[in-house]
């Protein structure tokens, strides 16, 4: 089969394109997809740069999010059948993230545990749902599911423009929040626009921290005036200290990865003088998925894709991911 390939860690150009993978074959308690649609997330530009502590499998398949048809069914395969249109949960239960552990979505077919499946609503397209996973499923999570933005709130999301920040845009707004989206381009902030961000901040040109508070306010000890309800921050680096100074008191800031930065500078008094709440929220599960589907199937949510590419292209696609190129999602169909 058709399949882009990673056999060393290095640069997007370890990544090949080949004709000849061998096909994968249903086993016991699993299933063969014939892969429809897979989404890049930033993820897959560290499993091919490689990351300390993990060691992948060597050639590898990356890809974390598919949807596909069901090819095959292994033994010991119930309730699923072939044809029937699925969501995939990148994560397998027993080996770990597909296109990092095991054969990701950047092939024509793909092995796929039965645990692993989600049935897609009929409405919903390949690309949709390919789009959903890693991005949208967690900006789902750290929204919806910890209940954690509310109508009328003024939430500023960092980096708005890729596919978690474009999935938190749309869910605020479709909470009623008054969002702030921050992004680096003309472009995008056009775009972020379009989206529906009630205001939006170059973050090249502005201090996002110093535009909330020239705006809003700035906090108040002793009183609920001033700044933000929400930041979502899932940068980390120097946007954390920033972040600290622009949100009210009793407000919330949103963490759910540190793309900038995992260790940032902290001054610990805005925490207790504005009594914040920092809350965390690690990955997604099946409920995020089914629900996001829902949304796309009653027309109430679209995911943002910025591409969508064939599979010869596919290290094209990623190389957009790691330049910061992208508004939203890169979709490649296999």
């Amino acid at each position: 089969m058709r399949a882009m390939v990673l056999r060393e860690h290095g640069g997007l150009e370890k990544l090949q394109y080949v004709t000849d993978f061998q096909d994968p074959v249903a086993t016991a308690g699993h299933v063969v997809i014939r892969v429809k649609a897979t989404s890049f997330n930033y993820h897959d530009v560290f499993t091919v740069r490689g990351m300390p502590g993990i060691k992948v499998p060597m050639p590898m398949i990356i890809g974390l999010d598919m949807a596909g048809e069901i090819l095959e069914t292994g033994p010991g395969v119930d309730g699923w059948k072939k044809g029937d249109r699925v969501l995939v949960n990148p994560l397998n239960r027993q080996q770990g993230l597909m296109g990092e552990m095991m054969h990701g979505g950047l092939a024509e077919k793909c092995l796929v545990a039965e645990h692993q499946l989600i049935r897609m609503p009929e409405r919903v397209t390949f690309e949709a749902a390919a789009s959903l996973p890693v991005a949208y499923g967690t900006a789902h999570r750290m929204i919806v599911t910890h209940d954690t933005v509310k109508r009328g709130e003024k939430v500023l999301v960092l980096g708005a423009s890729g596919g978690v920040g474009t999935g938190c845009v749309l869910l605020a707004k479709m909470l009623g929040a008054e969002v702030i989206a921050c992004a680096s381009s003309a472009d995008k902030i056009q775009r972020l626009k379009d989206l529906g961000a009630d205001h939006v901040i170059n973050y090249k040109e502005v201090d996002f921290s110093k535009w909330a508070i020239g705006k809003f306010g700035k906090p108040q000890r002793r009183t609920y005036e001033g700044g933000v309800d929400a930041v979502i921050n899932f940068t980390g680096g120097d946007t954390w200290a920033p972040t600290l100074r622009c949100v009210k008191r009793g407000g919330r800031i949103l963490v759910c990865g540190a793309t900038a930065g995992y260790d940032p500078k902290e001054d610990l008094r805005y925490i207790w003088s504005f009594e914040l709440k920092v809350i965390g929220s690690n990955s997604f599960y099946d409920e995020n998925l089914k629900a996001l589907m829902d949304l796309i199937q009653q027309g109430t949510m679209k995911p943002v894709i910025d591409a969508v590419l064939p599979l010869e292209r596919a290290a094209e696609g990623l190389r957009m991911i790691e330049d910061r190129e992208v508004f939203g999602k890169v979709v490649v169909t296999p």
